[in-house]
């Protein structure tokens, strides 16, 4: 009797564990919730997410030797993904990598560097003026994955009309953060008007002021290119500050410096859009 009782409880322990396992392994392979791959991959067979962190702005340092790394500033987003081992054996750390790196040259990328003994490799794809940088770094049972598409910060952040005050009085001149314009274009993007604004207070608060608008570049591209898309620039800066905020026309006159007042660097991406400036000259 009592091997009987033992058998059925066996019997019921063993179709319990058939019957629940399934739903417990489910439940470790499906994604986080609101978890989303990249744009830019898709991601191997037998894993799931199981976070990212995603920034609008930050920074990484990506290996791009044994013994150098490049910094790059930009959008970010490190993604952790999990292997599935219920779903049979798991993928090496090489097989990983060449996976992406296979990806990110059929479009057109670059492999950077690979550690020797294949458990980190760096990434870059450069296409249609947009920089991005890749790291992926299996190690046992998952990886994650680096991507930081390079760009300036946005600046959120305007001078005052006082600050500025400051700078042409104490220096002689003052940069004007926060105006935008696109790659290669003259434009003043529409998130450019808060700072604007403090310019037009600026000279309203200051009816005898007159200014040089000094538009500056990085050393990308030939000198005089870059000095007529900066003058352009400061003309487009004079346009909107006279038709849209009524700075009278005799008050300003553009000036395009290009390339030949750096304040930084021209030699990375950092210094280059330290260089991409606009600044006020009083007259």
């Amino acid at each position: 009797m009592g091997s009987r009782i033992l058998l059925i409880a066996s019997v019921f322990i063993a179709a319990f564990l058939f019957c629940f396992s399934p739903v417990y392994v489910l439940a470790q392979q499906a994604d986080r919730e609101g978890f989303k791959d990249p744009s830019l991959f898709t991601r191997p067979p037998k894993c799931w997410g199981d976070w990212v962190d995603e920034k609008e702005f930050d920074a990484y340092d990506f290996q791009v030797s044994a013994n150098k790394t490049e910094h790059v500033e930009g959008h970010f987003a490190k993604y952790l993904y999990r292997y599935d081992e219920s779903a049979g054996p798991r993928p090496s750390d090489l097989q990983v990598i060449r996976n992406y790196q296979n990806a990110a040259t059929r479009i057109g990328g670059k492999i950077v560097y690979e550690s020797g003994d294949h458990t980190q490799t760096t990434l870059r794809i450069s296409k249609n003026g947009q920089d991005v940088w890749v790291s992926v770094e299996p190690y046992g049972p998952q990886y994650t994955l680096v991507i930081v598409e390079r760009q300036a910060m946005k600046q959120d952040v305007v001078a005052n009309a006082g600050a500025l005050q400051s700078g042409l009085e104490e220096v002689g001149h003052a940069e004007v953060p926060g105006i935008y314009f696109d790659f290669g274009k003259s434009d003043v993007k529409p998130e450019s008007k808060p700072a604007l604004s403090e310019v037009a207070k600026l000279l309203q608060e200051n009816p005898s002021m007159r200014v040089w608008v000094v538009g500056h570049t990085d050393n990308v591209g030939s000198a005089q290119s870059n000095v007529t898309l900066s003058n352009a620039r400061a003309a487009s800066v004079i346009r909107m500050l006279t038709q849209e905020m009524g700075i009278a026309p005799n008050r300003l006159a553009p000036h395009g410096a290009g390339p030949y007042a750096p304040v930084a660097t021209n030699k990375t991406e950092e210094g280059r859009a330290k260089n991409r400036r606009v600044e006020l000259v009083e007259q």
